[in-house]
């Protein structure tokens, strides 16, 4: 099992909130061909000017191609703290407008982005209209057909606790194990969306656009609520409903010990709720 690396005695830990709009990349994580644009790849070039010198971030969770953040941290070192305000508003003047640097906070050492963190939230927001807003195109997910939230609330309910995840991983998830402890799972209405707010200790690849999926067969009522614990016991990805698309998903939290003194949370804008 990896361990967290420790900054050098020389350098300093800096933990960075980050919110971004993930309709123009593809995905969190730098890809082998320059020419797949990607958030970490603007965030370590911006951070690279700042610092003087190259910049490799960790970060909390990898997002996919499309999906959005709220609160997405990650730390890095560096020989020189240039403190708060060179590390967001001089780091956000050399960033893309859809990409930006929240707050900025100096960590210990053993401080790990990913490994200290206690567990992620995210939304997925879904609207219903009879025609697609333009507006929302690529931050909320559509829906033509009515879904019903009293279903998909009591289907949610099924993925709480420690479980075998298998059928809401991607084919190509190269995590070891597929358990996950889902702490909360919820479908709630808040002004003209129906939200998936859904809160673990950690996520496989594409696990929450999985879960999604089959919550919305649920939802528009092709399926039962216990049809949740059936994929569940099955273990088997094809069986489960295809992936939901990226947009509407958020990472919207990611929580770390008391003793980091970090925000623990962004909500999404409320201009966007209000809808």
């Amino acid at each position: 099992m990896s361990t967290p690396e420790q900054a050098t005695p020389n350098n300093h830990r800096i933990a960075l909130g980050i919110e971004y709009d993930g309709s123009a990349y593809s995905g969190w994580q730098k890809q082998k061909f320059p020419q797949q644009e990607t958030v970490q790849q603007y965030v370590e070039t911006a951070l690279s000017k700042v610092a003087d010198r190259d910049v490799v971030v960790s970060c909390a969770g990898r997002t996919d191609a499309g999906v959005h953040a709220t609160c997405q941290v990650v730390h890095f070192d560096t020989e020189i703290d240039r403190g708060t305000r060179a590390w967001t508003q001089g780091v956000n003047s050399m960033l893309p407008r859809s990409i930006r640097v929240v707050w900025s906070r100096t960590q210990k050492d053993d401080f790990h982005a990913r490994f200290s963190a206690l567990s992620r939230r995210y939304f997925y927001l879904i609207y219903r209209r009879d025609t697609q807003s333009a507006m929302l195109h690529g931050r909320a997910s559509y829906s033509r057909r009515e879904l019903d939230e009293d279903s998909m609330q009591s289907a949610a309910q099924h993925f709480l606790g420690e479980q075998d995840f298998t059928s809401f991983r991607a084919a190509g998830c190269q995590s070891k194990t597929a358990m996950r402890n889902v702490m909360h799972a919820n479908i709630y209405r808040r002004g003209g969306f129906l939200i998936f707010d859904v809160k673990a200790n950690a996520f496989l690849q594409h696990m929450v656009r999985n879960m999604m999926g089959s919550l919305l067969q649920v939802g528009r009522g092709d399926q039962d609520p216990a049809w949740i614990a059936e994929l569940l016991s099955l273990q088997d990805r094809t069986r489960a409903a295809p992936t939901a698309l990226p947009d509407g998903l958020y990472l919207v939290g990611v929580e770390y010990p008391q003793s980091c003194d970090l925000p623990s949370e962004i909500s999404l804008p409320d201009l966007l709720l209000a809808i």
